[in-house]
C-alpha cells in the first residue's frame, strides 16, 4: 500500500528539525529514537492511521455512492480532497470534549470537508474503521519484514555457500564434539530464519479485511441502509477490494477476532527467538576468536580497555529480543479476555503491544542483516581448535585402523583410552598441550597408520558440504527467487 502523501496541518511537530532543549524533558521511544526504520516508524505514525482512517471513509462513502445511497459526486471529491489535510489540534480538542478518538477525528474530517460532513461514517460503527485500519497497517508492516528478510536470507546464504567445506569443531553440551563445516552450521540459522520468513509472508497473505460488519457484526446497520442482503454482500465486497483485500473474515463480533493479533505476534516472537539464537551462537564464536560480527575502525569497544572487541550488536539484538518474546502474552490474554462480542481492554493493549512488536522487529531485522553481511571468519583460529582436538576425534579411525591390521580391537581400544584420559588430564590440570598424537605415533601396536590420511580434517565433516549445497539448491535459492522483488536491504543502522 503506498504511503498517502499532502501537505501537513498547522498541529504536528515538524518532521527532521532541531529539538528545542525542553523537548529533552519529553520521554522518546527508544525504538522509534534509535532502532526501528524510518519507514517501520512512519507506519505506526498518528497522521499515517489518520490519513488510512480517511481512506477507510472514502473507501466507505465510494461504495455507498455505487449502491445508490444518496451520496453526491461533490461529497465525495470533497472527501478525497481533504483526505490529507488533518488538523491533529482540532481533532485533540473534540477528543477531549467527546472521550472518542474515532469521533473526534469524524468531526476533524467533517471541518476539512464540510459539503461532505452528514455522510462521513454513515452506517458504520468505530471498528469498522480501526479494526480495517489496523489489518491495513499490519498487512503493510508484515510487507516491509517479508522484505528486509529475504535480504537476511540472502546474504546468510552466501556466508554459507561461501564456507561450505571450511571444517570447525563442533559442540554438544557445549563440549566439542565431531567436525561440522562453519556452512552448516550457519545453515541451522538459515533454516530457521527461511522457517519465520515462510511464516510471515503466510500470514500477510492470509490477512482479510475486517469488512463492515456494525455494531455486533450482525450488519444490521447496513441492512437498513440498503434494504437487501445481497446489497450488503455487495459493499462488503466492493469496499474490501477498494482497500485492496479479496475478502472479509467470515463472521465477527465488533471486532475481527484478536486471534489474528495473537498469531501475529507469536510469529515475529518467533523470528526474535530466531535472533537470540544466531547472535548467541556468534558471542560464543566471539569468545572462541573464531567469528566476529563487524567492527568499525573507529568503534571503541570499552571505556576502560582499550583493547576491547565486544560483540555490541549481538547484545543489542539478545536485549531487543528478549523484549519482543516478552509481547507475547499481552495478545494471547486480550483474545482470551474478549468476552462475549467485545469489550473495550484490547484497545489499550493493542495501542502499545502492536507497534512496539513491528518496530522491534524491524530493528532485529536491521541489526541481523548488519552483523551478517559483515561477519568475519578466522580460519587459523578455527584449525588451531581443530587440531587441539583432533587426536580424540580421530581415536574411533585410529581403532579401525589398527584392528583392519591385524591388531586386537579391545587390546587397542583400552590403549586409546588409557593415553587420552591421562592426555585429557594433563591438558586440564597442568594447561599442557596436547600431545597424545606423539605418544600414539610411538605405541608399536600402531606403527605403520597412515597419520596424514587419518588426521585430514575434511575426514571428519561427514556429508555437511552436500547437505549445506542441496538445502540451498532445493529450498533456499527457489525461495528467494520467488521473493526476490520483495527484497529490503536496509542502508545502515540508525545508531
Amino acid at each position: 500500500m503506498a504511503a498517502p502523501h499532502g501537505k501537513r496541518s498547522s498541529g504536528a511537530r515538524p518532521q527532521h528539525t532541531r529539538r528545542r532543549p525542553a523537548e529533552r524533558d519529553v520521554y522518546e521511544h527508544p525504538l522509534v529514537g534509535r532502532y526501528a526504520s524510518p519507514e517501520m516508524v512512519r507506519l505506526w505514525s498518528p497522521r499515517y492511521r489518520v490519513q488510512i482512517w480517511r481512506r477507510i471513509w472514502l473507501a466507505l462513502a465510494e461504495t455507498q455512492r455505487e449502491l445508490g445511497v444518496p451520496i453526491s459526486a461533490q461529497q465525495i471529491r470533497a472527501l478525497r480532497k481533504a483526505a490529507d489535510d488533518i488538523d491533529f489540534a482540532a481533532a485533540a480538542e473534540y477528543e477531549r470534549r467527546t472521550r472518542h478518538d474515532v469521533m473526534a477525528h469524524v468531526h476533524a474530517f467533517g471541518d476539512a470537508a464540510p459539503a461532505a460532513r452528514g455522510i462521513i461514517h454513515l452506517g458504520a460503527t468505530s471498528m469498522d474503521v480501526v479494526d480495517n485500519a489496523d489489518l491495513l497497517l499490519m498487512r503493510e508492516g508484515l510487507g516491509l519484514l517479508v522484505g528486509r528478510l529475504v535480504a537476511v536470507v540472502r546474504v546468510l546464504a552466501d556466508f554459507c555457500e561461501q564456507h561450505a567445506d571450511l571444517p570447525t569443531l563442533g559442540f554438544t553440551h557445549l563440549q566439542p564434539a565431531q567436525l561440522t563445516t562453519v556452512g552448516k552450521r550457519a545453515c541451522l540459522w538459515l533454516q530457521d530464519l527461511v522457517t519465520d520468513l515462510q511464516r510471515l509472508e503466510a500470514l500477510r497473505v492470509g490477512l482479510r479485511c475486517r469488512g463492515l460488519r456494525g455494531a455486533t457484526g450482525t450488519q444490521a446497520s447496513f441492512l437498513q441502509l440498503l434494504g437487501s442482503p445481497a446489497r450488503v454482500r455487495q459493499l462488503e465486497v466492493r469496499f474490501a477490494r477498494r482497500l485492496g483485500f479479496d475478502d472479509a473474515y467470515p463472521v465477527c463480533g465488533q471486532t475481527y477476532s484478536r486471534k489474528v493479533d495473537a498469531e501475529i505476534v507469536c510469529a515475529l516472537a518467533s523470528f526474535a527467538a530466531t535472533v537470540q539464537k544466531i547472535c548467541g551462537d556468534i558471542r560464543l564464536l566471539a569468545m572462541l576468536r573464531e567469528i566476529e560480527e563487524p567492527f568499525e575502525p573507529g568503534q571503541v569497544g570499552s571505556s576502560a580497555m582499550p583493547y576491547k572487541r565486544n560483540p555490541m550488536r549481538c547484545e543489542r539484538a539478545t536485549g531487543l529480543a528478549r523484549y519482543l518474546i516478552s509481547l507475547v502474552s499481552s495478545p494471547l490474554m486480550t483474545f482470551g479476555t474478549q468476552m462475549l462480542e467485545r469489550t473495550l481492554d484490547d484497545s489499550s493493549n493493542k495501542r502499545l503491544v502492536m507497534p512496539d512488536a513491528f518496530l522491534t522487529a524491524d530493528a532485529l531485522a536491521i541489526l541481523l542483516y548488519n552483523i551478517l553481511s559483515g561477519l568475519v571468519v578466522y580460519p587459523a583460529v578455527i584449525a588451531a581448535h581443530i587440531q587441539a582436538e583432533l587426536p580424540f576425534l580421530a581415536t574411533e579411525s585410529i581403532l579401525m585402523h589398527a584392528a583392519a591390521r591385524g591388531q586386537d580391537r579391545q587390546a587397542v581400544h583400552e590403549l586409546l583410552r588409557r593415553q587420552a584420559r591421562e592426555v585429557r588430564e594433563h591438558m586440564q590440570r597442568q594447561a599442557g598441550d596436547n600431545d597424545l598424537l606423539t605418544r600414539l605415533k610411538a605405541e608399536p601396536a600402531l606403527a605403520g597408520l597412515p597419520w596424514t590420511k587419518i588426521l585430514s580434517p575434511q575426514r571428519y565433516v561427514g556429508l555437511a558440504p552436500q547437505q549445506t549445497r542441496a538445502y540451498l539448491r532445493r529450498h533456499v535459492r527457489p525461495l528467494l527467487a520467488r521473493l526476490a522483488s520483495r527484497e529490503l536491504r536496509p542502508a545502515a543502522l540508525r545508531v
